[in-house]
Formats: C-alpha cells, sequence, structure tokens
C-alpha cells in the first residue's frame, strides 16, 4: 500500500473532524440530529470567501498567498467573522425554529424541521452563488517531502496544524471553564442544570454558536483543499454523523478520533478498491465499532 494514504486520511479526517465535534455538542445537548449542520459548513466556506473578496478590494497585497502557501492574509482575516456570521445562523435557526420546537414536539418532527431547513439553506446558497465551483485561491502547489515517502503541499500541512489546535481549544473550554462545566451539566441533566443555576437557554444558544463556528472552519478547509460548491457541506454530512457516533456522543476527542478512523478508512477504500466505495466506508467502520462498544470510542458504557 502507498504510504501516501495516511496524510490523505489524516487530512480527510481533519476535514470531518471539525464539523462531526459541532454534530456530537450538539446532539448531545439537544437530543436530535441537526442535518442543517451541513449546511452551516457550506455558509462558511461562502462567507469566508466573499469577506475575503472584500478584504483584498480594501487592502492592496492581502490577497497574494504568504510565503508558500496559498493562503492569503485577506483569508486568515476574514475566517474569525466568518466563523462569527456562522455562528449567527445557528443560533437564528434556533431561535426561528428549534426554539419553538423543543419540549413541544416530537424528535422525529425536530429532525424533519431540521432536514427541511437544510433544504432550504442550501438551496438559497446555490440561488445565490448558482451550482458552479469556486475557489479561494487558484495557485497551483507543489507537493512536498516530509519523511518515509510522504509528501504533502503547504496548505495541507498548515491544515494538519491547524485543525488538532481547534480541538485542543474546544477541549480545554469544556473542561477547564465555567461555561464547559455548564454544557456538561446540560448534556447530563437539564432539568437538575437547571435547578443547580444554569441558565440552560444560554447554554444552548452557546452550543449552537460553538458549533455554527466549527462548521465554518471546517467548510474553511475544505474549500482550500478541495473546492467551495453548494453541496459540499451536504456531501459531508454522513462522514459527520458517522464519525460524531463512533468517537462517543458529548466527546469531543472521541468524534475527531473517529473522524480520523473514517477519513483513514475512506482513503484506503480510495487506494485498494476505487473512490466510487468511499461513500460506505464510515458505516462499515460504524457498524464494526458499535456491535464492539455501542456507546462509542470515548463514550460511557450505559
Amino acid at each position: 500500500m502507498n504510504p501516501q494514504v495516511i496524510v490523505d486520511g489524516l487530512l480527510n479526517g481533519a476535514l470531518i473532524g471539525l464539523g462531526a465535534v459541532g454534530v456530537t455538542l450538539t446532539y448531545s445537548i439537544l437530543r436530535f440530529a441537526n442535518f442543517a449542520h451541513g449546511e452551516f459548513i457550506t455558509f462558511g466556506a461562502y462567507a469566508t470567501m466573499l469577506i475575503a473578496a472584500g478584504v483584498s478590494a480594501l487592502v492592496i497585497g492581502s490577497g497574494d498567498g504568504l510565503g508558500p502557501f496559498s493562503i492569503s492574509l485577506a483569508l486568515i482575516l476574514s475566517v474569525p467573522l466568518s466563523m462569527a456570521l456562522t455562528a449567527g445562523l445557528a443560533l437564528a435557526l434556533d431561535s426561528l425554529l428549534f426554539a419553538r420546537l423543543r419540549g413541544k414536539a416530537e424528535s422525529i418532527s425536530v429532525v424533519m424541521a431540521s432536514f427541511g431547513a437544510s433544504m432550504a439553506i442550501r438551496a438559497g446558497i446555490e440561488f445565490a452563488f448558482t451550482s458552479r465551483p469556486a475557489y479561494f485561491s487558484r495557485d497551483l502547489q507543489i507537493a512536498k517531502p516530509l519523511a518515509f515517502g510522504l509528501r504533502a503541499t503547504p496548505d495541507q500541512m498548515a491544515l494538519l496544524i491547524v485543525a488538532p489546535l481547534l480541538l485542543i481549544g474546544v477541549h480545554l473550554l469544556l473542561t477547564r471553564t465555567q461555561i464547559g462545566r455548564s454544557m456538561r451539566a446540560v448534556s447530563e441533566n437539564p432539568a437538575l442544570a437547571r435547578v443547580a443555576g444554569v441558565d440552560v437557554e444560554a447554554t444552548i444558544r452557546l452550543v449552537w454558536a460553538l458549533g455554527g463556528a466549527l462548521a465554518a472552519a471546517s467548510g474553511v478547509m475544505l474549500g482550500l483543499l478541495v473546492q467551495i460548491r453548494p453541496f459540499m457541506g451536504f456531501d459531508l454530512l454522513l462522514p459527520l454523523f458517522a464519525a460524531a457516533i463512533l468517537g462517543g456522543i458529548g466527546s469531543a476527542p472521541g468524534a475527531f478520533l473517529g473522524a480520523l478512523i473514517v477519513g483513514l478508512g475512506e482513503a484506503m477504500t480510495v487506494q485498494l478498491v476505487g473512490a466510487e466505495w468511499r461513500a460506505g466506508v464510515a458505516f462499515l467502520v460504524l457498524i464494526a465499532v458499535l456491535l464492539i462498544r455501542p456507546s462509542g470510542i470515548a463514550g460511557r458504557p450505559t
């Protein structure tokens, strides 16, 4: 087997991982599968592209790649704002839709509502930008040798560093701050958390904002390594849920680890069998692990 599959798998896993962390946090507290999460990824990518174009027009030279990277200063400056905008979209969707259903509708109704919201957002994005692929940069990069026959472009190496750093930041937020303790309390027992003085609604809003921000970061990574298009988040949705369940619902490190397993499995499938079979890998891995440990890798056995 070509050792390059390791780099390809890690890159694919990093793309899936940031989105999977948002999925697992949302599911652990709200107890429903949010199908609109894929559209948060897409929205974040397009928002970043638009903001970067505006910054490039205002600041001469900011659109040029930095050193060996195709990543520009304008792109770097636009990412925090696009993360904030995507968090705002998630909060708006919760306020307009999910908050009205919370506690009043069956979980399947909420899931179907999220599916409808997903289609509406995706249609709006496609109407605004068309289905034609877009790119942050059209600069061609040459893969550089690393070790043991592995190669990666400068952008790929940068993203392999950024994704784990974001995960570490989320993990520290969840385990070292009062916000994180409130999130864990609401996840365990919302009613008891409310009695203990936790503002449950504020905590839910924070989870939506955090999930949206991480989805935007995932969208930027996907746009840099592949392309930007209206269905980019939807196509990533099933591996996101597979990674979140595989890692253990509620565990950010577990979701990221599950994403790496799914990513490596897909990369090996592409090399050994063919690209047309990669979509089934996430579920084969998921089924195999859940038969052995239903709570997932990092989940607590019930």
